[in-house]
């Protein structure tokens, strides 16, 4: 039998995920959220509303949970009305990128309440959220990963396991770690090749279709030299959020991190200079900024 998911967070990346999950054939009821527009076009096609979260948990077998990060999944699990109110075992699916100690301590919290939490957190963009064709990493409970697994073949091309309750989080800090790290390194490139006479055109030119190219690369220039605003809808202070996270886990873990550090020390410059919800690759508009440099297109 088909199961009733619930979903929270129909934001950039949960608007989509939730369309493919009614495109699959799931009944699907979902908490409403500040970005109307994406509640009305899920319930145009097929969604029920919640008003809270106990409501969600208590329409639901399965909750996905797709919000900003610890504090937010919290909130909607133990918070007044959240889900652990329903009073009834569920599969939550915390798709955030969410702390990895919060997450097991969290995870273990529920079981009295009978509620699963696995970590399912998300790579790419919201494009391929809208296509379906995500990459998630996964951790948990074999069993549980495995009943949850039709649940994120609906809106992944691609599912990775990772291990235990809380792995998964892990990963995608470190995932992002790696991706922001090469943001930043892009930004200080490109400011000293403006003080050198060198554009943003000819560096582009020279590392795509080379050993330096990527995906992240290709969507991060298509701002850089495309000038398209919209080609990588991750905000600066998301990113903050999430080498913080990868902070505090190095300092807990007594793990040296001085290129971590680095790299989060220039997304706090760009948030603390007021640009927080700018997408990332702003942060060459910001380096350049500083650097007393045109930031050339």
């Amino acid at each position: 039998m088909t199961q009733t998911i619930g979903f929270a967070g129909v934001g950039l990346m949960g608007h989509g995920m939730a369309k493919n999950l009614l495109e699959k054939g799931f009944g699907l009821t979902v908490l409403g959220h500040r970005k109307r527009d994406a509640v009305e076009d899920l319930l145009a096609r097929g969604a029920t509303e919640a008003t809270s979260a106990r409501a969600l948990g208590e329409a639901s077998d399965i909750v996905v949970l797709c919000v900003t990060g610890s504090p937010q999944v919290r909130a909607l699990v133990q918070g007044p009305d959240g889900l652990e109110a329903a009073g009834k075992p569920l599969l939550v699916i915390d798709c955030s990128t969410s702390e990895p100690a919060v997450t097991t301590a969290l995870a273990e919290s529920l079981k009295p309440a009978g509620i699963t939490l696995i970590d399912a957190p998300l790579s790419r963009t919201p494009k391929e959220a809208w296509a379906g064709t995500l990459d998630v990493m996964v951790g948990g409970d074999p069993a549980d990963v495995a009943r949850a697994r039709p649940v994120l073949e609906a809106f992944a091309g691609r599912i990775v396991e990772t291990g235990p309750t809380g792995t998964a989080h892990m990963m995608k800090l470190l995932n992002n770690f790696v991706s922001l790290g090469y943001a930043s390194l892009y930004a200080e490139a490109l400011a000293l090749g403006a003080k050198a006479g060198v554009s943003s055109q000819v560096f582009h030119d020279v590392i795509r279709g080379g050993r330096m190219d990527c995906l992240f690369f290709q969507t991060f220039f298509e701002y850089v030299v495309g000038g398209n605003p919209e080609a990588h809808k991750f905000t600066l202070s998301n990113a903050l959020k999430d080498l913080t996270y990868l902070a505090s886990f190095a300092g807990t873990s007594a793990t040296p991190n001085p290129v971590s550090a680095a790299v989060r020390n220039s997304f706090a410059l760009a948030v603390g200079m007021g640009h927080g919800d700018g997408y990332v690759p702003t942060l060459t508009d910001i380096v350049a900024q500083v650097s007393g440099v045109q930031a050339a297109k």
